[in-house]
């Protein structure tokens, strides 16, 4: 079968792989569609600690259910579905206080072991959600990273009437402002340097966009709340220089939650966290959030296809990895389609 095959950081191509074998308590997916994401090509630039090469790359993806191991009650053949990424133990201390997406021995589908840029993949059972009747395939692989979105929120726990503001108007940040509209945040500010990515922003429903390139965010901001502050910032640029401009521009109680994985060191006035009594959240991957992500999509309140600005086969991989590196403006959410 044909597979995106990431061997070593920057070697990388579609090749010819043997199908998987389905275990027991695991099901076999034909893969229909699948997302790339930013943290693919962290494993493909060799950015990513976590990865173990080579690797079958890809953690946004649905498909089918071709088979089922034994012991497999609940997934049947012919399921739609689509896959939860995260693997945890279930017995660590995370896991036992509610927090499986930081599990001590966690493993995720497309970095420690083989994910969805392929046409058959074998995943856990529990990790398989079904689809409802009027989700297509295409929309149901960008289910995760709206659980990404749906993770940072919760984290942050908004207060009825909060602002927020989310640095970064990439695919997290458009998911994030879906996600937060779809709450009941009715006001959100996004900031980004690419004008284009910030008119998807303001197509979406953000109340406020600024570029960070030709205005002074910090006074327009401060303006804007009557020098207040936000009460919520979200970090989906992912830029540690960022943190000491959104520790001035955080409301005194305010969270800020942060999604990126820099090594580089950020800059913090513990001045600022202690005068605003500011809470800082690390958010990661998703907290079972798929089934919460599944009924807003439903139910129409979040539209997946928005963030979708290209469409290409598995065999042209190599040519969006090629894009996104040098031509970023010209993409948003790049989706593979695997199988029809």
């Amino acid at each position: 079968m044909q597979a995106f095959q990431v061997k070593a950081p920057h070697d990388y191509q579609v090749a010819e792989v043997d199908p998987p074998k389905v275990a027991a308590g695991e099901a076999l997916v034909r893969v229909a569609f699948a997302g790339i994401c930013g943290s693919d090509m962290h494993i493909i630039h060799g950015d990513n600690a976590f990865v173990r090469f080579p690797r079958i790359t890809g953690h946004e993806f649905a498909g089918v259910v071709e088979a089922v191991g034994e012991g497999v009650a609940e997934v049947f053949v012919g399921d739609r579905v689509c896959i939860d990424p995260v693997i945890s133990c279930g017995q660590c201390y995370p896991c036992r206080i509610g927090r499986p997406n930081v599990c001590s021995s966690l493993e995720v589908i497309g970095v420690h072991r083989d994910g969805g840029f392929e046409e058959f993949v074998a995943v856990p059972a529990a990790n398989v959600h079904q689809l409802p009747d009027h989700i297509g395939l295409d929309a149901a692989a960008l289910v995760e990273p709206y659980t990404i979105a749906a993770n940072v929120l919760d984290r942050m726990q908004p207060h009825p009437g909060d602002r927020l503001m989310i640095l970064g108007a990439g695919v997290i940040g458009l998911t994030i402002l879906q996600m937060a509209l779809a709450k009941g945040i009715k006001e959100v500010i996004v900031t980004d340097v690419i004008n284009e990515r910030l008119a998807a922003a303001k197509q979406l429903g953000a109340a406020q966009v600024f570029n960070s390139r030709e205005q002074d965010v910090e006074k327009e901001v401060l303006a804007l709340t009557q020098g207040e502050g936000v009460p919520l910032i979200a970090d989906a640029a992912c830029v540690p220089a960022l943190l000491p401009q959104m520790l001035r521009l955080a409301s005194p109680a305010g969270r800020i939650g942060l999604l990126g994985f820099s090594v580089q060191p950020s800059e913090l006035v513990q001045l600022e966290v202690i005068k605003k009594e500011l809470t800082l959240v690390g958010s990661r991957l998703n907290n079972r959030k798929f089934p919460e992500v599944l009924k807003l999509m439903a139910s129409g309140q979040l539209d997946p296809l928005a963030l979708v600005s290209h469409r290409l086969p598995l065999s042209d991989m190599p040519s969006a990895i090629d894009m996104l590196d040098h031509r970023p403006e010209e993409a948003r959410k790049v989706l593979i389609q695997i199988s029809a």
